[in-house]
């Protein structure tokens, strides 16, 4: 990997080169230093410097091809140079950035922004986790408007019941200390929240939650203890006030940075954040480059996002 810079100024100035978004770009998709071409898997490419894209000379192919091919930068007529950029905002701002401001610091459109922003947040999707062991905090949050800030007619539409009437789940599991794994649910029956805590934590794990009733049976092969939210908050070693920091940082975010953010679309604000906080240790370039690892054969086209 090509060296980086390591902070918001150095990156634009680093990337403002094209050449400089190629290499980076070669080192990723081909660290062998074997450029192939994606369409017949010949290695007889050359680059065509007039043009800064790549040509195969394989006979029957002679495919042109850019650098963006197969990653989700792909047929994005935005330049690699506001891509590197904004990858480097959307992974190292504690709260997010919006697609506004991601606009008007890049001189785009706030839609062109909006799709970059997704097309990024799917490339830092989680893929394989590693199971979860030691001390285990489960916990789940509600995410929606408040009803203070809804106008009456609204209010009377919507609320029918408890503040939870209406808003997306989110359940959460998190390593003390570690790393943090969650998701949008349909709801917070025992039969939607347990198979996901069995899935992804070891058995004879010590599993911390509050009291819903949905948490009951978790002893079967967990140490699991509970905390009543309405009696106390912590009991010795007994808590979960590290997956509320987490849902901190992410309502944050929802209801500072991104302000409205429709439910279909909360799994992968939802994804942002559990990757910037499971890389919090990592230095602002060392995230960067994480995410540009998982940018290949990954695409999300502006149709799917909107249908």
């Amino acid at each position: 990997m090509c060296n980086t810079p390591t902070s918001l100024i150095e990156a634009v100035r680093f990337f403002s080169d094209i050449d400089q978004c190629n290499e980076y770009m070669r080192q990723i998709k081909w660290p062998d230093g074997n450029i192939v071409c994606p369409i017949c898997g010949s290695q007889k490419v050359a680059e065509i410097r007039t043009r800064k894209m790549l040509r195969c000379n394989e006979k029957g192919c002679r495919k042109q091809f850019s650098y963006k091919v197969g990653t989700i930068f792909e047929d994005s007529p935005l330049g690699l140079d506001k891509w590197f950029v904004a990858v480097w905002c959307v992974t190292n701002c504690k709260n997010g950035i919006s697609s506004h401001e991601l606009a008007r610091d890049l001189g785009i459109t706030q839609k062109s922004a909006w799709h970059m922003l997704h097309r990024i947040r799917l490339a830092m999707q989680e893929g394989t986790f590693k199971k979860m062991s030691g001390v285990i905090e489960a916990d789940e949050t509600f995410v929606g408007g408040k009803a203070k800030n809804m106008h009456k007619h609204i209010r009377e539409k919507k609320i029918n019941g408890r503040g939870a009437v209406g808003k997306i789940i989110v359940q959460g599991i998190i390593e003390r200390g570690g790393r943090v794994l969650a998701g949008v649910v349909r709801n917070s029956k025992r039969k939607t929240l347990q198979p996901n805590i069995r899935e992804v934590v070891e058995a004879g794990s010590k599993v911390y939650t509050d009291a819903l009733k949905s948490y009951e049976g978790l002893s079967d092969i967990y140490i699991h203890e509970t905390v009543d939210h309405a009696v106390e908050y912590v009991r010795g070693d007994v808590h979960t006030n590290s997956m509320e920091n987490f849902w901190s940082l992410l309502k944050r975010g929802l209801k500072g940075t991104y302000i409205s953010v429709m439910p279909w679309h909360l799994f992968r604000y939802v994804d942002e954040q559990v990757f910037r906080f499971n890389e919090r240790k990592l230095t602002d370039a060392q995230r960067f480059n994480a995410v540009m690892s998982r940018i290949l054969g990954k695409r999300l086209q502006y149709s799917e996002l909107t249908s």
